[in-house]
């Protein structure tokens, strides 16, 4: 558990990019990519405020689904706490995420590539973030795999190739501190409840929902996660693709420490911005005190013993 104290939580806005057209090609994917990067972090050319953090949806620069993490999957070699030579990356992806977040002067968090551990082999399902000097400051392999079957619906199941992280993380920005999470982890309340109390004011999870569970669920987790916990909740999906095996639920959203959703797109391509103000999360916490009123004499604090 850190022991560090959080950044004063300041008013910054977010830029979600609802990312469309991602094929087969891995170079088309990141062109594109970088492509709305760019238009996101210019605040849709001025026609919105400037974005401190820009976020992409998970699987950004392959195709959705376990056959194919093996074949995109990149060597990221990041280890928590040390310098990581961005220059010196086996990571094509890494690398652009990391001009990119320089160039364009923003903090971001570059959705998820698949990931593969040199040492081991093994493949994870990985988020990364970069700092506005372009400086990858914190990864999160997905701890949550996606292993369902709902008979005559769905049937997915992400443990074919890849493994599960085994760590909650968070990094600090100047202006808030950021809990990562990866799609399915959402159901897993202990993730967002550690992070909270780790002193995380924003949650944000890349994901990609499918058709089936995106209508039931996706928003619920999202309001529910924010309210138990009165921390901003953010997830970020990839658009549409019925052309695609995977077809992503989209609607990629924002939800404030209250459970209101303060900003949301339908399932297309599109850029979703939202502007995070503090004193929602302060007002929350003072009128609906549980984060002061917990029984940790009758259950135990999950985020303990970390």
């Amino acid at each position: 558990m850190s022991t560090t104290t959080a950044p004063t939580f300041k008013p910054f806005n977010l830029a979600l990019i609802q990312l469309g057209g991602v094929g087969a090609e891995k170079a088309a994917n990141l062109k594109h990519a970088r492509e709305m990067i760019k238009k996101a972090a210019s605040g849709d050319g001025g026609a919105k405020p400037k974005p401190d953090l820009v976020v992409l949806p998970e699987c950004f620069n392959s195709l959705y689904g376990h056959v194919h993490f093996p074949v995109y999957a990149e060597t990221i070699g990041y280890t928590p706490g040390q310098p990581y030579d961005v220059s010196a990356s086996q990571s094509e992806s890494v690398k652009m995420l990391s001009a990119a977040a320089k160039e364009e002067g923003v903090w971001l968090i570059g959705g998820t590539i698949p990931e593969r551990e040199e040492s081991t082999g093994k493949l994870y399902n990985t988020a990364t973030a970069y700092n506005p000097k372009g400086e990858l400051v914190a990864i999160h392999r997905k701890v949550h795999l996606f292993d369902i079957d709902i008979p005559g619906k769905i049937k997915f199941k992400e443990s074919e190739t890849l493994s599960p992280g085994n760590s909650v993380n968070k990094f600090d920005t100047d202006f808030a501190r950021i809990g990562l999470g990866i799609c399915y982890d959402v159901r897993f309340p202990e993730l967002a409840m550690i992070n909270a109390r780790q002193g995380c004011h924003v949650l944000i999870y890349p994901s990609a929902f499918n058709t089936t569970t995106g209508p039931l669920h996706w928003e619920l987790l999202q309001r529910a996660r924010a309210v138990d916990n009165q921390v901003y909740f953010s997830m970020c999906s990839p658009a549409r693709d019925l052309t695609q095996n995977y077809h992503a639920w989209g609607h990629s959203m924002v939800v404030d420490p209250m459970g209101n959703v303060i900003a949301e797109t339908e399932h297309e391509e599109d850029i979703v911005y939202a502007h995070i103000d503090p004193k929602v999360l302060q007002e929350a916490r003072a009128g609906i005190p549980v984060t002061t009123q917990r029984r940790f004499d009758v259950y135990p604090d999950v985020s303990k013993g970390l």
